[in-house]
């Protein structure tokens, strides 16, 4: 049996605010000598695509601070989910907060095992060509084998 600490995570939702916590969680992990996997489903699959286009929304998130109060019907018209989600990346950028690619990069090096749901992938009809290198495709058996001897298993 292995003294090495195991953290699984399930990632599951693909906005840009719910791409941060798998990537950060799982490369402080790593980086604490934790071994470290993800398993992206649904959702949480567009986050291993070669080009993000995540984005932001204020509906259902009555926590997310804005600069203003806006009521939500108005949060439901058309081009404020782009207002928002321009706002959010204008303010991580000035807060210096590393992009999802950054963060992704940053757990692929640290040896974080990025596993993309097949059962997903053919349900989307995506290709394994729109994903990025170093990741492999399994499904559910798949996250059961590693998380079944976990120390910690999130699920996000």
């Amino acid at each position: 049996m292995s003294d090495e600490k195991k953290l699984a995570i399930i990632a599951t939702k693909g906005t840009l605010d719910w791409a941060y916590p798998p990537f950060i969680l799982a490369s402080t992990a790593a980086a604490l000598g934790y071994d470290t996997q993800i398993f992206f489903t649904f959702y949480g699959l567009v986050l291993l695509k070669k080009k993000l286009n995540l984005k932001m929304t204020s509906l259902g998130n009555p926590a997310m601070p804005m600069p203003m109060p806006v009521p939500v019907f108005m949060q439901a018209m058309p081009g404020m989910q782009a207002m928002i989600t321009s706002m959010m990346k204008k303010t991580m950028k000035k807060k210096g907060v590393a992009s999802v690619e950054e963060l992704r990069d940053l757990s692929l090096e640290a040896e974080v095992k990025m596993v993309a749901c097949q059962m997903t992938v053919d349900l989307f009809d995506f290709k394994h060509s729109d994903f990025i290198d170093g990741i492999e495709y399994g499904g559910a058996a798949t996250f059961f084998e590693f998380a079944g001897n976990s120390d910690i298993t999130l699920y996000i």
